[in-house]
């Protein structure tokens, strides 16, 4: 989904169901002859990465109440399960207008109380399933305490530094990258692919294990 096409209320965003698509391998990416400008793109200044040496960072950039996000996440799963062992997944949500900032506090939390394997998926559910909005501070919080988060501690985790810390670093992250749609990912602090880019985001994880591999050449 391109940032232009974002409506003003995140619980509109219409669901959209992606055909099944065979995993890509880092074999079939290296056969293509992927062109910066084309199907990646190399920024002109290296954005800030957080994996330790030796190891290469993807970043995924994504929006809970994006339908596409919604669509890629099981294609993403899947490729993360494959990924190399010197592959370091970053997932950062996207905060294009104050109204997305709900639910990108809710990842942090989510992440701060151990909980992103459990509840980051049902996230996802409750938005383009169920139908919740999930869009203000109250609607985010009172989901997590049907989740069986204690609503003290959530709300204190939400208004906390180090959430409004992460959440500011986030969007400049996505600055950085020069984010102009979700999904997209990023790559060692060096390129950024999307599905906009690379026609798809099946494709653009092919794109993206060229990138890993070019990144560890550099």
């Amino acid at each position: 989904m391109q940032r232009r096409e974002f409506s003003l209320s995140a619980a509109s965003a219409a669901v959209v169901t992606l055909g099944a698509t065979a995993l890509p391998t880092l074999s079939q990416a290296q056969a293509r002859a992927f062109k910066e400008g084309t199907d990646y793109l190399e920024l002109g200044k290296a954005a800030p990465t957080e994996a330790p040496a030796g190891k290469v960072e993807v970043v995924e950039f994504f929006w809970y109440s994006c339908p596409h996000c919604n669509a890629f996440e099981p294609q993403l799963e899947a490729w993360i399960k494959q990924a190399p062992k010197d592959v370091v997944i970053r997932r950062v949500p996207v905060s294009f207008r104050p109204d997305f900032e709900p639910q990108q506090r809710l990842f942090y939390v989510l992440e701060a109380m151990g909980k992103v394997e459990e509840l980051h998926k049902k996230v996802f559910a409750a938005i383009h399933v169920e139908k919740q909005a999930l869009n203000t501070a109250d609607l985010v919080t009172a989901w997590a305490e049907k989740q069986g988060l204690n609503k003290a501690k959530f709300v204190e985790m939400y208004n906390s530094f180090s959430v409004t810390t992460k959440a500011r670093k986030a969007t400049q992250l996505q600055d950085a990258y020069q984010v102009d749609g979700v999904p997209a990912l990023g790559v060692a602090g060096r390129y950024y692919t999307s599905g906009s880019l690379a026609q798809n985001m099946a494709r653009a994880l092919q794109v993206t294990d060229f990138l890993i591999a070019q990144s560890r050449r550099k």
